[in-house]
């Protein structure tokens, strides 16, 4: 008895007041009424006419729409090719064709949500993995339409966590609010990333941890995650996401 109400209030400190807290934050947030009403436009983070020689890979994510965005954040990668004019947008959704391609502006507000640059990769090392990129969204699993579930997975940042994953040379981490980053299929999975950087073990997405040079150490619980970063220093709030101790790399 004592060890299950020791667990439970881990739980609840741990995890759930920080959501609760969240949640009451997002209340008092002015948001639009649906997705008919939300603004979708550029938000200008991205440079609007890139140079044809230029080089990129961006992470992007912005909170989600509706009731849910107190929780999550919806993310996606952004690729400019040398010798291109444009940028290419890549997003899972849950409606038509799950993997869309420049269904939106490469930095488009999500449910009127401005994004952020998760990772950005620029130049020569940008353009040496842009092959592997477009790979590894190629080789994503579930691409077809029915392939979408938004709790706990796959959903759109199953998506993107796949294509970090398969490519550690972006060196990129997943924000600790995209719920979904953790999807694995069957009962239990545990991972080691290819450069060992990192080790992830996961209970159908459900509850498990990571550790690493990249994640710092997490503990995830129903697609909460909680933790530090020791590499660049911040915590992980459930819920929140990030809040940083130190200047912002």
């Amino acid at each position: 008895m004592w060890l299950l109400k020791s667990v439970v209030l881990f739980l609840l400190v741990v995890f759930i007041l920080p959501a609760l807290a969240t949640l009451g934050w997002w209340a008092l947030q002015d948001r639009p009424a649906n997705w008919r009403a939300a603004d979708w436009s550029s938000s200008g983070l991205l440079r609007a006419a890139p140079k044809a020689d230029d080089s990129a890979i961006y992470v992007l994510a912005a909170r989600t729409g509706g009731f849910k965005g107190a929780f999550a954040v919806h993310s996606w990668i952004v690729v400019k090719k040398p010798g291109q004019s444009a940028y290419e947008r890549y997003d899972k959704v849950g409606w038509g064709s799950p993997v869309r391609r420049n269904a939106y502006a490469a930095d488009g507000r999500w449910y009127s949500n401005a994004p952020v640059i998760v990772s950005a990769l620029e130049g020569t090392d940008a353009e040496k993995l842009i092959p592997a990129v477009e790979r590894a969204i190629a080789d994503y699993p579930y691409s077809k339409a029915g392939d979408y579930r938004l709790w706990p997975g796959p959903n759109s940042n199953s998506f993107v966590a796949h294509v970090l994953r398969s490519v550690p040379g972006l060196g990129a981490t997943m924000p600790s609010n995209a719920i979904g980053r953790d999807f694995a299929p069957g009962i239990a999975a545990f991972d080691i990333a290819p450069d060992g950087r990192d080790v992830h073990l996961t209970l159908g997405g459900l509850v498990g941890f990571a550790a690493g040079v990249r994640s710092g150490l997490e503990l995830h619980f129903m697609g909460l995650v909680a933790g530090f970063d020791l590499a660049h220093p911040a915590l992980k709030i459930p819920a929140y996401g990030r809040f940083e101790l130190g200047p912002k790399a």
